[in-house]
């Protein structure tokens, strides 16, 4: 399989040795067996993270393919992740942190897990062999809480909802979309992908602390984005609006 492994930064310029350090090795290892290709997005930072992106990644004798895509302004993780999506030419797409709350190392245990009728792999903390390491206490209870209040609305079936560290099949990149520029864009995109009726599988992971810089995910907003969208889902389980909408070719199909 042709892979691509999506990166978001911003104001990441600190993490960038850790995740050339990290990441690297991983992508060099899976290259041999099949084309990779790194895609960094830098959301508009405003320290130096796109010069260190490029001196620690630009390197002419790498066999993996590099690309740098970069916004002028600051748009937020979903926006990111569509310039990334739309980069991407892999037949299977990784999305992950830049900053290395989940290992690198796992993402060939994530891709294992894609397999026969397996469309998306999601990398699970709250999974009961999941872990979390020193994350604080208020951000576990915002992802917990929302994940818990999907496993009623979507299903019981999944533990976690709220990581970016998820393998996807191209079909479901190009068949579902996502509307949030935020940070509920990951979780937007899993949900309406499960509504739509593709599988997913998890993967139990640790969820670790950053090791440099604060989280950019802005409390209060991301709450009220996701209590919006749980309203949709469950207007959505009642009928009462279609929530998903998948291209078939050129032909957008809503499922209620």
């Amino acid at each position: 399989m042709d892979l691509s492994i999506i990166i978001p930064c911003y104001n990441e310029a600190q993490n960038v040795p850790r995740l050339q350090q990290e990441l690297l090795p991983i992508a060099t290892k899976l290259g041999k067996a099949s084309p990779v290709e790194l895609i960094f997005v830098d959301d508009g930072s405003t320290d130096d993270t796109w010069e260190a992106l490029r001196a620690a990644f630009a390197q002419e004798d790498s066999p993996l393919t590099t690309r740098f895509e970069r916004h002028p302004s600051n748009q937020g993780l979903g926006a990111a992740m569509r310039t990334g999506f739309e980069a991407a030419r892999g037949d299977v797409i990784v999305t992950t942190d830049s900053d290395g709350t989940y290992h690198f190392s796992e993402i060939p245990a994530l891709l294992s897990r894609l397999s026969g009728e397996i469309d998306v792999v999601t990398a699970s903390p709250y999974h009961p062999q999941g872990g979390v390491a020193g994350v604080p206490a208020y951000r576990l209870l915002l992802s917990q809480g929302s994940s818990t209040l999907y496993r009623l609305l979507v299903s019981w079936h999944v533990h976690t909802y709220t990581c970016l560290f998820r393998a996807y099949r191209r079909e479901v990149i190009d068949r579902v979309s996502f509307a949030s520029s935020g940070f509920l864009a990951g979780t937007e995109l899993l949900v309406k992908a499960m509504l739509a009726g593709y599988r997913v599988a998890e993967h139990p992971a640790v969820l670790h602390r950053r090791a440099f810089g604060e989280s950019k995910a802005k409390l209060v907003r991301t709450i009220l984005a996701h209590l919006q969208f749980q309203g949709l889902v469950v207007l959505h389980r009642l009928g009462l609006r279609s929530l998903v909408q998948v291209q078939r070719g050129t032909e957008s199909v809503g499922l209620t």
